[in-house]
């Protein structure tokens, strides 16, 4: 092994203080040389200007900057990982790579597949939990298996939080550790097909008065009631650990938010079939309606149904789309119109900043009534009670739908009760409740 340098590989978890795996390889004896992987499995399924994309780069760059303030730089490439780590072979020799760990399908059979490749070349694959603070079969039922209801499950996470694992790691310490090299350049967004984007990136400060408030707050999409965190959380911007530091001192609610974040990721790790099908395989009978027209008019937000638009359009426009009003859309799309939620699922993963596949196939999972938790399939949102409820001024609705109430604003694409029973009557023939 060469004794001059190992490599930490950052993915999701772009960011120099508090990372774990940069801990680690700051802290082994070693230079550390940073890289990352560009990965074309994942950014060729892409439009050409997806802001997740864009975030990405300019993130890199900065951290690029850093490096070179330091007399270090990344090592960046864009392609498949499989080539890459082959071409890094022939380069660069044998070292040891640190990374943090991955929980999704992809990632898991790639980090699998890697190691075996490196290590069968004499190359250490060290990984570390970071973007969580429990993972995989860390909180257990007494009886020693995964929850799949939130509730006990969240009691037994925030019996276990302690300041332990609570703790920074102290990376910033020891970058002094980095390797010198000669500025390296990155791959530019053009050379990777993409083109720039006008979607604004929330803050990656949380606003301390909006956890605080998050309570009574975080229901009401025309108020800025939460601290739209979510992409930082979801490319390590920011730190898990001092996020759920501030949660736990101010708002026990706003620390709910971050567990159901972690429950859901131990769902998909325990129960990897989510990924594909419903949690409760019985709903796999329902007859869905392959109505592409009607599903086209739901991602345009020109259902007649304003609450719903206003969602899909904030959505659209911003990437990003409150919490209520995600329930409202998912319930709509899967229960008044009984298209497959999975469509939506789908359509979200194109289009959310903060696109996270276990929250984002959770969320989708309870409003359909197939997964942990589930809202039950007789629970079907009215569209006209959530908006008197959640946006009794229409403040919300007048921002992304201006034409609601005039001749330009479409009618409803169908009626409400009509839908409530026809969305009654599948679930009950699917699951044997007629």
């Amino acid at each position: 092994m060469n004794e001059d340098f190992v490599i930490w590989w950052c993915r999701r978890d772009m960011r120099l203080d508090d990372n774990a795996a940069l801990f680690h390889a700051l802290t082994s004896g070693k230079k550390v040389l940073p890289l990352f992987i560009f990965d074309k499995n994942i950014l060729d399924e892409l439009p050409a200007e997806d802001a997740r994309v864009n975030f990405i780069h300019d993130r890199l760059g900065q951290l690029h900057g850093q490096l070179l303030e330091m007399g270090s730089s990344f090592l960046v490439y864009y392609g498949l990982p499989e080539e890459v780590w082959k071409q890094i072979m022939a380069e660069q020799g044998p070292f040891a790579v640190y990374t943090n760990h991955d929980y999704e399908p992809y990632a898991r059979k790639r980090d699998a597949e890697l190691k075996e490749y490196l290590n069968s070349k004499g190359v250490d694959f060290h990984t570390y939990k970071d973007q969580v603070i429990f993972e995989k079969e860390e909180v257990l039922t007494d009886g020693g298996t995964p929850y799949s209801v939130f509730t006990p499950y969240s009691r037994k996470w925030k019996a276990g939080l302690n300041p332990d694992n609570l703790r920074p790691f102290d990376s910033e310490s020891h970058f002094g550790q980095f390797l010198k090299t000669a500025p390296k350049s990155m791959p530019s967004l053009g050379e990777m097909g993409f083109k720039g984007s006008s979607i604004p990136i929330p803050s990656i400060h949380p606003d301390e008065d909006i956890i605080k408030d998050y309570h009574e707050m975080r229901n009401f999409p025309a108020i800025k009631g939460t601290t739209r965190i979510g992409i930082h959380l979801r490319f390590g911007t920011i730190s898990i650990r001092k996020l759920a530091i501030s949660a736990w001192k101010l708002n026990e609610t706003y620390l709910n938010e971050l567990i159901w974040r972690e429950f859901y990721m131990q769902i998909l790790w325990n129960f990897p079939h989510v990924a594909k099908g419903p949690f409760r395989e019985k709903y796999a009978a329902v007859p869905w309606r392959d109505e592409e027209e009607e599903f086209e008019k739901w991602c345009k937000g020109q259902t007649g149904y304003p609450i719903v638009d206003a969602g899909m359009r904030e959505l659209n426009e911003t990437g990003f789309m409150h919490n209520r009003s995600r329930m409202i859309v998912a319930s709509f799309l899967s229960k008044h119109l009984l298209i497959n939620w999975q469509w939506g699922e789908k359509y979200f993963a194109t289009k959310l900043l903060d696109f996270e596949l276990a929250s984002n196939n959770g969320g989708w999972q309870w409003a359909a009534g197939s997964g942990t938790d589930a809202a039950p399939y007789f629970r079907i949102f009215n569209p006209e009670s959530q908006m008197k409820k959640f946006d009794k001024e229409l403040k919300y609705v007048r921002k992304w739908v201006p034409e609601f109430g005039t001749p330009a604003y479409p009618r409803p694409i169908v009626e409400h009760k009509a839908a409530r029973e026809r969305c009654l009557n599948a679930y009950k023939l699917a699951l044997g409740k007629a």
